[in-house]
């Protein structure tokens, strides 16, 4: 799949939904399961390869895991690329389309310096990479004013201001992760005035539900990974005790 059809499953109202994968066999799954689209989780990408997320991990090793996943599926694959890993926003592009990739995540966090690039700064670095990467990546361009915020609706109007800036500066779609409020993020939708990506949270609205309020895209993000996780944990506590799980 081009970036092109990627770009136009972003419906509002009718969203990609998108199972992360971590691995060529989770993404083999996701697609065998009828998706249309791989995304990766750099969370658990990285903690599969023994590393913390939040550019814990060298970025040759993740886009190597990234390039498996790509080489394994004939779907379309978006690689969660975090902030960057210190490449220059061209490198990156290039790196990304030289393993096969239609699409990326990049977020606004500064994971060397701390805290949340100036608006400005973001907006210019993904000028940077839509110029390079010309139609061929759908940039998916995380917001990350709500995360860790004790108050959402204090940080809403910074939200909303990074959202219109990086879709003026070339971004697809825009992504507020962790908003927990079904009404704020309806009204980020409503004002950003693009294409939104919503993640879905555990005890958050469910697919349909997120669809209602307008998002085009839906992320899982860590949520399979976790689940699968603990899936395994139960597991190996039973054999731990003598049972076994077949």
């Amino acid at each position: 799949m081009s970036a092109g059809a990627l770009r136009a499953l972003h419906v509002p109202g009718r969203p990609l939904v998108l199972p992360n994968a971590w691995d060529a066999d989770s993404a083999r799954l996701v697609v065998e399961a009828g998706f249309p689209v791989v995304a990766t989780s750099s969370a658990a990408v990285a903690a599969a390869l023994g590393h913390p997320d939040g550019e814990g991990a060298p970025v040759d090793d993740m886009l190597a895991a990234a390039a498996r996943i790509a080489g394994a599926v004939t779907a379309a694959v978006t690689v969660d690329a975090e902030s960057g890993y210190g490449l220059a926003p061209a490198d990156l592009a290039g790196r990304l389309l030289g393993i096969g990739a239609a699409g990326c995540n990049y977020e606004d966090t500064d994971h060397v310096g701390g805290g949340l690039r100036p608006i400005g700064e973001q907006a210019a670095r993904i000028t940077e990479l839509r110029k390079a990467a010309g139609d061929d990546l759908v940039l998916n361009a995380r917001v990350d004013s709500f995360l860790g915020a004790p108050d959402e609706a204090a940080v809403f109007d910074d939200a909303v201001a990074r959202g219109r800036a990086y879709l003026e500066a070339g971004a697809d779609c825009v992504y507020p992760i962790l908003v927990r409020s079904p009404e704020l993020l309806g009204e980020f939708v409503r004002q950003v005035g693009g294409p939104v990506n919503a993640a879905a949270l555990p005890g958050g609205p469910g697919l349909s539900a997120l669809a209602e309020l307008g998002v085009a895209r839906i992320s899982l993000g860590t949520g399979l990974w976790r689940h699968v996780r603990g899936v395994l944990q139960d597991v190996l506590g039973g054999i731990a005790k003598g049972r076994l799980p077949y």
